[in-house]
């Protein structure tokens, strides 16, 4: 069978299992934090600022990693990534759950568990985009949706596990089972076939885009409200009489409501065009925050909240790859998604702590919530200045070739800098 007869065939469902189950590990780890954020504080002694610093230091660290990750595995192939994002899932989980201050733990779980995120997501789900091409929308919805099930289920798991066995142990537990899964993960993956398996950088050509550049910004401002709910949800329903295996299930709730949304969204790309669906889940995330603004103690109403805020995260997570690949190809996927999301990465690594250092200073949740509903907001309006084409896809028209900015340019500049900073390190790993 010919590279281009393995397109759309059987063995490519083989990655989606793959992907899926791998980013359900890898990202339920991460995402479930909310569910350890009291214990580890309280056993630690520090503020919710201080403690968020956790959360937002892994995430950052996942979301630009996968810079480097998705470019070593469009080079070397997925299966030694995804290998080493098992080993750096274990060692850093078993780290964590010994060390006796948060300053240590920032290290063990942040770069740990980061480095695990990074390369069981995106180089993986870039890989599934170049195995299809029919079946890429639902390829990649199935794929994405792991994340969803990993939130969905590991947020009560760890609540429960914590309450019967204590924080540490719980991810004694996690390190272990987690670790064997993506090991079995490896063995089901494989490289896409013909140019997508084997693809040159794309950040230079991404970052000369205006379009791009837009996307980054949305992206960004979106992230930083986004993951606020993540690590503050569970600690606010618990200070509000809530329980707190009841509580962590609102993030397996956004986590749930994010998968159905995924492969849903994904399969009305079809009929809507990916950039409206895309615009439509940013709409969404103000939606959500006023509706937290208005929860209180009520737990229907903090339900509500969660649910609307997965629907847009799903459209985010299941679309976004879908709109890069048709601006760009699927040609170098992989290092267009970990540039994009670098603006989740930033977005998380400011927005938790902020909202921590918020609390803890004004006593309360609002000040934290207007502010990210402010940046939904502000991501939305991004989104609204592009045009559609009558299919709902972003028009290019005249802007088909990327701006050419001049080497001395600031973004250029940086953005050279970083990929031939890439590129040294792709050479410096040849064997």
């Amino acid at each position: 069978m010919n590279e281009r007869q393995l397109i759309d065939s059987p063995r490519g469902w083989l990655t989606v299992i793959a992907t899926f189950f791998s980013s359900a590990v890898a990202l339920g780890t991460v995402y479930s934090f909310g569910a350890f954020f009291q214990s580890m504080a309280d056993d630690f002694g520090t503020g919710k600022g201080s403690t968020a610093v956790i959360f937002g230091l892994t995430t950052f660290s996942f979301f630009w990693l996968s810079l480097i990750t998705s470019r070593l595995s469009d080079r070397y192939g997925p299966r030694p990534v995804l290998g080493a994002g098992a080993i750096a899932l274990f060692v850093g989980l078993w780290a964590t759950s010994y060390v006796d201050s948060i300053g240590v733990g920032y290290i063990t779980f942040g770069v740990g568990a980061g480095i695990a995120a990074a390369c069981a997501y995106i180089p993986m789900v870039a890989h599934v985009g170049g195995w299809f091409e029919k079946s890429r929308a639902t390829a990649v919805g199935i794929s994405v949706a792991g994340i969803g099930v990993g939130t969905l289920v590991m947020n009560p798991l760890a609540a429960r596990l914590i309450d019967l066995y204590g924080w540490r142990s719980t991810y004694r537990i996690f390190g272990v089972g987690g670790s064997l899964i993506l090991l079995v993960g490896v063995f089901l993956m494989a490289r896409a076939p013909g140019e997508a398996g084997a693809a040159p950088s794309r950040i230079r050509e991404a970052f000369r885009s205006s379009t791009f550049r837009r996307l980054w910004i949305a992206a960004f401002c979106y992230a930083t409200a986004l993951f606020i709910p993540f690590v503050f949800a569970v600690p606010y329903a618990k200070e509000r009489g809530i329980s707190a295996v009841a509580a962590a299930t609102l993030v397996g709730l956004l986590g749930g409501s994010s998968v159905l949304s995924r492969i849903g969204f994904s399969w009305l790309t079809n009929r809507f065009g990916t950039f409206r669906i895309f615009r439509f889940g940013f709409a969404l995330c103000p939606i959500a925050f006023v509706t937290w603004l208005l929860a209180g103690s009520s737990f229907a109403t903090l339900v509500i909240f969660m649910v609307i805020m997965g629907v847009g995260y799903g459209s985010f997570v299941a679309v976004s790859p879908l709109v890069l690949a048709n601006l760009f190809g699927v040609v170098g996927l992989g290092s267009l998604m970990g540039l994009l999301y670098t603006a989740c990465g930033l977005g998380a690594l400011l927005g938790p702590p902020m909202a921590g250092r918020m609390i803890d200073v004004s006593g309360g949740y609002n000040m934290p919530i207007l502010v990210a509903l402010g940046l939904g907001l502000i991501s939305f309006l991004v989104l609204t200045l592009f045009s559609t084409t009558a299919s709902g896809n972003i028009d290019v028209t005249g802007t088909t070739s990327p701006e050419v900015l001049t080497a001395g340019t600031g973004v250029a500049a940086r953005m050279t800098a970083l990929d031939k900073t890439l590129l040294e390190l792709e050479d410096w790993l040849d064997p």
